[in-house]
């Protein structure tokens, strides 16, 4: 009977291992080898009042010198001639307007938003070359100042900034210092601003379905909320109660104590 029940503890403790490694592991349903595919049109679009950089050269910088300037002077195709001494170095910031266009100089109002970079560099290529101003122009198209936020139940919530064009819900934990032992793999909320409204999109970092999500490739803004599992709900419970009644015995054993006193100066 001894060995019986050491036995049937051994085999509960073995199962409540495996119950924790359920609760944290990630990607559980993955198996070696496999292959998902990811939609390849997945990649930060530019969108109203994004920051973005644009930088023109050419093999001529005197030509690719108007497009870099917020005064937009050219002698080319008769427009007024002014010094031409300014060059690549000063480069042109845009904040895209709230109805999706910039405003360059030269070119005039371009629209923006929904393109990718590189869509836009092509677009702008296009108007110089189209415009007979630059024959060979290199533009460059930069994103300034993105970020994302990642808060909750992470080692090191915070805002951080985004260096790439791609980069998914696991990158942005890992800035993060990843989940703690106690934050919900299963529940994990994107909020994400679109159209006007704010969209809540729930992750299961367990699933291998996390990679058809529309929020595994995060965009700018968005904001990564990792809620305590039920595990850090009971805990935080069981130490309010601890203080409390902590809190409790104190100023009860605080009230004898002067109780005493006062009896004793009296009796």
């Amino acid at each position: 009977m001894k060995y019986y029940k050491l036995l049937l503890m051994f085999i509960a403790v073995i199962l409540a291992s495996c119950n924790a490694q359920e609760r944290v592991l990630y990607l559980q349903d993955v198996t070696d080898g496999s292959e998902i595919e990811i939609p390849d049109n997945y990649i930060i679009r530019i969108k109203p009042l994004d920051q973005i950089t644009i930088v023109v050269n050419s093999t001529d910088p005197e030509l690719a010198a108007p497009f870099n300037t917020s005064t937009g002077y050219s002698s080319i195709s008769g427009l007024s001639t002014a010094s031409s001494s300014t060059t690549t170095n000063n480069l042109q910031s845009y904040t895209v307007g709230e109805d999706g266009y910039i405003d360059m100089p030269i070119l005039g109002r371009i629209e923006c938003a929904g393109l990718t970079r590189e869509q836009l560099a092509s677009k702008i290529t296009k108007l110089i070359i189209d415009g007979g101003y630059i024959a060979d122009p290199k533009v460059n198209v930069s994103f300034s100042h993105l970020s994302i936020s990642v808060i909750g139940e992470v080692s090191a919530p915070g805002h951080f900034s985004i260096q790439r064009d791609k980069i998914t819900i696991f990158d942005a934990l890992a800035m993060a210092k990843d989940l703690t032992i106690y934050g919900d793999r299963e529940n994990v909320a994107v909020i994400r601003e679109k159209d006007g409204k704010r969209i809540i999109t729930k992750l299961d970092l367990r699933s291998a379905e996390i990679f058809n999500s529309p929020c595994y490739y995060l965009e700018q803004n968005d904001i990564v909320i990792v809620s305590p599992n039920k595990y850090r709900a009971a805990t935080s419970e069981i130490n309010q109660n601890r203080s409390f009644w902590i809190s409790l015995t104190s100023t009860a054993i605080s009230l004898a104590t002067l109780a005493i006193t006062i009896f004793t100066v009296t009796k």
